[in-house]
């Protein structure tokens, strides 16, 4: 019986650590104060729809700090749907997540709705903040409009904070597509940014980094291998 226990043991913390590993965490953000004024933040996405990376569903965003106010802060956008044949797409929103949390935004462009603390699609989750085509009350997206692909939209944001913030940070960017066509059976899917072109980004270009947690278990994972690759070594040693 201990036997067992023990070996139902390694199994399990092998298959947690592998688990883990699968599931990284992204470490895209940027830092913003007085001194990023005028200072611009390019992002380029993916697309996936549940854990499914879709080839060819990319966009890109533009991000300029114009300046701060107060509890304030304002930027100039630009977005691009850069999706490429054989599939077919429309961005509805862009959105991320910040610190300290916001309290409030506004928007113009092609992008002029806003909406706070909303769930965005395909397991995402929460997000802070999002930007859309049409007033759906949802970070989820709806309404026809958009950019379709080869399009470039641009617009201005406004990001309001309970108290002046000395220093802002920004996360977690995403944009929505919908109207998705040429990629099976997806419709519908998100995209994850990754910091191309910034002085002040504190990731270095959308690296997948593991966190600490995580490098435990794969240390256990990796000990528990080996532990059952030389318990298998003597039970054939003494047959």
């Amino acid at each position: 019986m201990m036997k067992l226990n023990r070996k139902s043991i390694l199994l399990s913390a092998a298959a947690a650590s592998f688990a883990m590993i699968s599931m990284p965490a992204l470490a895209d953000t940027i830092v913003l104060d007085s001194s990023s004024i005028g200072q611009s933040y390019t992002f380029d996405y993916n697309g996936f729809s549940g854990s499914t990376e879709v080839d060819g569903l990319t966009a890109s965003t533009t991000f300029t700090l114009t300046g701060i106010s107060g509890d304030q802060y304002f930027f100039d956008y630009s977005v691009a749907n850069t999706t490429s044949d054989p599939v077919d797409s429309r961005i509805s929103s862009f959105g991320f997540n910040t610190n300290p949390d916001i309290v409030g935004a506004t928007s113009t462009g092609a992008f002029s709705y806003t909406t706070l603390n909303s769930s965005y699609p395909n397991k995402i989750g929460d997000i802070d903040v999002c930007f859309k085509d049409a007033d759906t009350g949802a970070c989820s997206g709806g309404g026809n409009g958009g950019l379709t692909d080869g399009q470039t939209g641009t617009g201005s944001f406004t990001l309001s904070f309970g108290d002046p913030v000395s220093s802002l940070t920004l996360g977690d960017f995403y944009v929505r597509y919908q109207s998705v066509d040429g990629a099976g059976n997806v419709t519908s899917a998100s995209g994850y940014g990754t910091n191309t072109t910034s002085s002040s980004s504190s990731s270095s270009g959308g690296t997948e980094v593991p966190e600490p947690g995580v490098l435990g278990l794969m240390g256990v994972g990796l000990v528990a291998i080996g532990l059952l690759r030389r318990r298998r070594q003597y039970a054939k040693a003494a047959l």
